[in-house]
């Protein structure tokens, strides 16, 4: 089991014995931490936070432990319920709020779930104030609300606030939409995705709807990390009712893959640079994707005379670069597309608009759209860590090992070849390195990646 602080938010596994998981205990410690730091940051008016959470089986446990901490701290909550991360995001702007908790784990099995952070902006907190925050924890530094400056808390629904503002963004072409007559499936892995993407895809004049796993009880029917390997039910859902294309998300619905009409998958990587490809012919501007995305954006990018820049891996580190590099579009090639035009989250609903948008206009299928875009293939590797082993030192012996290639040690360590590339970091949520290796073809990525981890697994001693 696990329990994992980062300055990200805190994300672990459910039960077992406080300060080593996710408890009761740690929801109520980290809310309060979080809480404490927001009536900090605004000085002495009333506080006011929107807290919403997706499917999981402990989803409503946590989400009354996280209310009640605030309450108790005398900030008044705004409940969106159940509610997609980016719809959270949307809220917190939407009744100017002080900031937001997300209750999901994202992608992680069904014991997991985590708080994630929001700031007044509807975006994640930064890496200095998530540090405040763990501090705030470890010394325990809270005071609570005498009973009569207890916060107030009150239940709202966002999801058509949030449908609304997707169907009014002016490159939303919701009349090409419904003149193509499209037949949809949908994979929401039994999660929050379940309730808003059918009411989207009606929204915007989809008539044809096949639900897979809409029910939201957090029942997860494969693992919900939407790869390839999890998503054959769908697959072939959409040939056998010979449907147009199909979406699948994540449980919060901030990560969108797509389905072909020929039960192919469009590839996690090309649903930003598909959507890209639409905005820039429409509008001039750069984009940012992390230094794990396909290089295929840069080459979609520069087709159009604009620049494309890297960041570090983290949404975060996304944003702060796009508003650097004033990005009209940028995401993560993990099916994270982040549109500022509605608000800087990745956002698997506004893709969905986008997409659709651009696959009714362009006439052709899915596939035929797919072949438009230099195929490259990403391999994706982790190596499990044990404890102890000195990361800073193995990259340092890679880095050392290919010192004549370029490199990039602004977040792990990235190489690139003439052709291919290979990026090594720790990851953020588990305890893992991450390591991808892009090339032109399967084969050639698997070879260079596995190449790579068999060095660092000698360095450290794990073979």
């Amino acid at each position: 089991m696990t329990l994992i602080k980062s300055i990200s938010g805190i994300r672990g596994t459910i039960g077992g014995y406080p300060g080593d998981n996710l408890t009761p205990i740690d929801v109520v410690k980290f809310t309060a931490a979080y809480g404490t730091f927001i009536k900090q940051k605004v000085g002495n008016r009333r506080c006011k936070v929107v807290v919403g959470r997706d499917a999981r089986i402990s989803g409503a446990m946590v989400e009354q432990l996280v209310c009640a901490t605030l309450v108790g701290l005398g900030i008044d909550v705004v409940n969106a319920g159940m509610a997609t991360t980016p719809t959270v995001e949307v809220a917190v702007v939407e009744v100017g709020a002080d900031g937001g908790i997300i209750l999901t784990a994202s992608h992680n099995p069904k014991q997991w779930n985590a708080l994630k952070l929001l700031n007044a902006a509807g975006e994640f907190i930064s890496a200095a104030e998530g540090q405040i925050i763990l501090d705030i924890a470890t010394r325990e530094s809270f005071v609570f609300a005498s009973v009569d400056e207890l916060g107030q808390m009150t239940t709202t629904s966002f999801d058509e606030v949030h449908i609304q503002k997707i169907l009014a963004l002016p490159l939303v072409n919701t009349e090409a939409i419904r003149a193509a007559e499209f037949t949809v499936a949908i994979d929401a892995v039994n999660s929050v995705g379940g309730i808003v993407v059918p009411a989207l895809l009606q929204a915007l004049g989809v008539k044809n709807i096949l639900p897979l796993y809409c029910i939201p009880d957090g029942h997860f029917p494969h693992n919900p990390e939407p790869l390839p390997e999890h998503l054959t039910d769908i697959s072939r859902l959409v040939v056998e009712k010979k449907a147009h294309l199909g979406f699948v998300v994540d449980p919060d619905v901030d990560r969108l893959a797509i389905v072909c009409e020929d039960g192919s998958m469009f590839g996690e990587e090309y649903t930003l640079v598909a959507v890209a490809d639409y905005v820039l012919r429409k509008t001039p501007g750069n984009t940012v994707s992390n230094l794990s995305s396909s290089r295929a954006l840069k080459d979609v990018t520069e087709k159009y005379g604009y620049q494309y820049f890297a960041s570090a891996v983290g949404e975060v580190n996304v944003v702060e670069k796009m508003k650097q590099v004033n990005a009209i579009i940028g995401g993560e090639g993990n099916g994270g597309v982040i549109y500022p035009a509605l608000h800087y989250g990745r956002d698997a609903l506004v893709g969905i608009a986008l997409f659709l948008s651009h696959l009714a206009e362009s006439k052709m299928s899915c596939s035929e759209l797919r072949k438009k875009y230099p195929n490259y293939v990403i391999s994706k590797n982790k190596i499990e860590l044990t404890p102890g082993i000195d990361l800073d030192r193995i990259l340092a012996a890679v880095k050392d090992e290919y010192k004549q290639f370029p490199q990039n040690d602004s977040d792990g360590l990235r190489i690139d070849f003439e052709n291919e590339w290979v990026h090594l970091r720790r990851s953020n949520t588990e305890p893992i390195i991450r390591v991808y290796a892009e090339s032109a073809n399967a084969e050639s990525a698997a070879k260079l990646a596995n190449k790579v981890i068999d060095k660092v697994k000698a360095l450290a001693g794990l073979n």
